[in-house]
């Protein structure tokens, strides 16, 4: 005799409809870039109505901003977990090996988020706000993770936006090379290996 399953709740069922559009954006976004990406496609990709993301999110903008959301929430969680009870150096280290794992690991969610960070220079596309709040929360804790470290020298406190920005960009520019260039992720590995080197060298260390 079967036991009929237990009936999911609203909030539940829109939970799990959220994370299969999820699943299906971030795989058009891949697939098909960021202009080919349409709301009709990531419902019934995601095995409902085509109307449903557009009820969802309202527009590609509300779709994308969603995606962008998801995905730094999620690395945000991860990043906050590795870099506890850590300032400085041993901070910086941690967060880029955790990214390079989530590059590894998620590997999707990781180019569609950056595929929409380089389409958001397009006004049209209308995250730019977005993308420049994300970059901002990010260039602050690098910099707070430095200026809050005992060991941190007079010479790079005065230094630590600018070596915060570089840190940032140079992880900006190590997935464009991955998502452009089609590097292999054992060259994005070495990339982080350096970037590690070059921040050691910057803090003094």
């Amino acid at each position: 005799m079967s036991t009929a399953l237990p009936r999911l709740s609203h909030a539940e069922r829109t939970e799990l409809s959220d994370a299969k559009m999820l699943a299906a954006a971030v795989d058009l976004i891949v697939t098909r870039g960021v202009q080919g990406t349409t709301l009709k496609e990531v419902g019934t990709l995601a095995g409902y109505s085509r109307g449903l993301a557009g009820y969802r999110f309202g527009s590609k903008p509300g779709l994308f901003e969603y995606v962008l959301r998801a995905v730094s929430d999620h690395w945000l969680a991860e990043l906050t977990k590795v870099t506890q009870g850590k300032l400085g150096l041993d901070a910086i280290c941690a967060a880029t090996d955790s990214h390079f794992r989530f590059c590894k690991v998620a590997p999707k969610p990781v180019q569609a988020f950056y595929a929409l960070w380089f389409a958001a220079a397009d006004p049209e596309v209308g995250l730019r706000e977005v993308i420049s709040g994300i970059h901002t929360r990010r260039r602050r804790d690098v910099e707070e993770w430095i200026l809050k470290d005992p060991a941190t020298s007079s010479g790079v406190r005065m230094s630590a936006s600018g070596i915060a920005g570089q840190f940032v960009s140079a992880i900006i520019g190590i997935v464009y090379q991955w998502v452009i260039d089609g590097k292999d992720i054992g060259t994005i590995e070495e990339l982080h290996s350096d970037l590690k080197n070059n921040m050691t060298l910057l803090l003094g260390r």
